[in-house]
């Protein structure tokens, strides 16, 4: 009568909810402190403290959270603190965020108020064949060209 995605079994044999896109994601408590390097294939939410790099999909970071160690994931939100470089595809910064590192990204979007110490730098590994952007170009204009986007939120 009513159906019910079914639940996949981990290796240990505790079920773990399947994503409706059968893509899984990892949460870190807030009253979990991690120290040592995180590699997930899925998409990471991070509430608690991790000391060391963390290497994902996709990161989501909790306003109450602390990350020390870089950062590498294709898009990510931060919302806490974060001390260490920082190389995503798509980049949000939110408000309450507070940076300290440096910074590489194709896409990125910062909250007015987020704090952010250290350099910004477009992704290095566009091609070198790209002409450069004219001056008369606007720095928040959308581009199909894959030349850098600066989108500045409210």
């Amino acid at each position: 009568m009513f159906s019910k995605k079914p639940e996949e079994l981990s290796p240990a044999g505790m079920s773990r909810p399947v994503a409706s896109s059968g893509s899984t994601f990892s949460v870190i408590g807030s009253d979990v402190i991690i120290k040592g390097d995180l590699s997930a294939s899925a998409d990471l939410h991070v509430d608690g403290t991790v000391e060391g790099d963390i290497a994902c999909a996709s990161l989501v970071q909790g306003e109450s959270s602390r990350i020390e160690g870089a950062i590498e994931a294709q898009t990510a939100r931060l919302a806490g603190r974060v001390k260490g470089t920082i190389n995503v595809r798509e980049l949000v910064i939110l408000r309450s965020a507070q940076i300290e590192g440096d910074v590489h990204y194709d896409a990125l979007t910062i909250e007015q108020g987020a704090q952010v110490e250290g350099r910004f730098a477009h992704d290095a590994a566009k091609p070198a064949s790209k002409p450069a952007a004219t001056p008369a170009t606007s720095p928040t204009e959308k581009k199909d060209d894959g030349e850098p986007r600066l989108t500045l939120a409210g």
